[in-house]
């Protein structure tokens, strides 16, 4: 005789109802609704995440054919492909953007004290970038992308200490990188690691105002002095280091960042070609700044991850409103996945706690007997390149 609660429904317990409510109730998500409130919403949209369904009409398909056990996973009742479809139409996004900043606020302190391979540096460590996910013009006209193709780009803002995003942004394609810096506010003694995309001096020179330190790359076109040259130590040789510079910007740059810029040139083996990165910290290494920027490259993994894992790659909606609720539940989903991991202590990888939950979210099992075992049987070595979430 099966005993207990469904996979699905565990993973739901992980929701803050309270706070959800608060956001319904401050924008109006239940007015006029009959058996599609937003909490009902809100589950169909998550079990779509969570199993992998590719549109509004599988998520519903499922649903159907599992009525009997409706009650138990947590829904009071399945509706209709339009009747999803025009909630998400229609309720304001801002519900879901809410509740996944709560999350991101439960979530990332769990993993503040987790180690960055190869870094000794304290303090919080953030990647910045954005990926962009086609869509048709014709159907999404808001959503104008590069050579008259539809986008919807997600900035993201990634603590790279779990790789939990600290921030998201949903912009159209068009919208240039170097204008999310306008966007942040900088956190003082934070470190910002972000390709040339980024590169405006302007926004920079704000950072280095508010106490934050960013490292970068040059664009092929910046103009600059040399005022100095800084010894290498042996650690930084070793580590491909060739030059340690402090630098001044010349021509109209200077007017934008008055202030001298350190520039670190590292020989790369591998593309047989020399690297320079840019940054205001004068304190740590040369080759801790290298490492650094290394790590900008999680953010690519993270961007990866949810494409694979999370469903993003078919837009369920092309409206800004229901692209924008779609991209934050499957934002949710993947904070919700990252806390079960964390509360457990799960010696599986993200990827794998997240497969598990696929294939089981309807059978009757405990989420501690799904994704917990002894740790010396989970093969540590994995040649998958993971995520550093834990």
């Amino acid at each position: 005789m099966n005993v207990g609660s469904y996979i699905f429904s565990q993973v739901v317990d992980y929701i803050p109802r309270y706070q959800f409510d608060k956001l319904v109730a401050k924008y109006h998500g239940n007015r006029h609704s009959r058996d599609l409130t937003c909490y009902n919403q809100l589950l169909h949209l998550l079990f779509g995440q969570v199993t992998g369904c590719g549109s509004l009409r599988d998520i519903c398909l499922c649903l159907e054919a599992h009525k009997p056990i409706l009650y138990h996973l947590g829904f009071r009742n399945t509706v209709t492909q339009p009747s999803l479809s025009r909630a998400n139409e229609n309720r304001d996004y801002r519900i879901y953007e809410g509740l996944g900043a709560y999350l991101i606020g439960i979530v990332r302190p769990l993993y503040s004290k987790t180690a960055i391979p190869e870094i000794n540096v304290d303090n919080v460590l953030y990647a910045l970038d954005s990926t962009t996910i086609s869509t048709s013009i014709k159907l999404a006209t808001w959503a104008l992308g590069k050579y008259s193709k539809g986008g919807v780009k997600m900035h993201t803002l990634l603590d790279l200490r779990g790789s939990i995003p600290a921030n998201i942004h949903i912009t159209h394609g068009r919208w240039h990188d170097s204008n999310e810096l306008d966007v942040i506010e900088p956190e003082p003694y934070a470190f910002y690691m972000m390709d040339k995309a980024y590169v405006d001096f302007d926004a920079l020179f704000r950072f280095h105002l508010a106490g934050a330190y960013w490292v970068t790359r040059p664009k092929e076109n910046m103009k600059y002095e040399i005022l100095g040259y800084r010894e290498l130590s042996d650690a930084d040789r070793n580590a491909g280091v060739t030059g340690d510079f402090t630098i001044r910007l010349t021509t109209k740059s200077i007017a934008l960042y008055p202030e001298p810029i350190r520039a670190v040139c590292v020989y790369d083996e591998e593309a047989g070609e020399e690297i320079v990165f840019i940054t205001n910290n004068f304190d740590i290494s040369a080759a801790e700044v290298a490492c650094l920027y290394r790590h900008r490259w999680d953010i690519e993994v993270f961007f990866k991850w949810v494409k694979q894992n999370i469903v993003v790659k078919t837009l369920w909606g092309y409206s800004e409103n229901a692209v924008r609720t779609h991209l934050w539940v499957a934002v949710i989903a993947y904070l919700i996945i990252a806390r079960i991991k964390a509360d457990y202590k799960s010696p599986y990888s993200i990827t794998e706690v997240a497969t598990l939950i696929r294939i089981s979210a309807l059978e009757k099992i405990t989420l501690r007997e799904l994704i917990t075992k002894p740790r010396d049987s989970v093969n540590i070595n994995q040649s998958v390149k993971e995520l550093t979430l834990f």
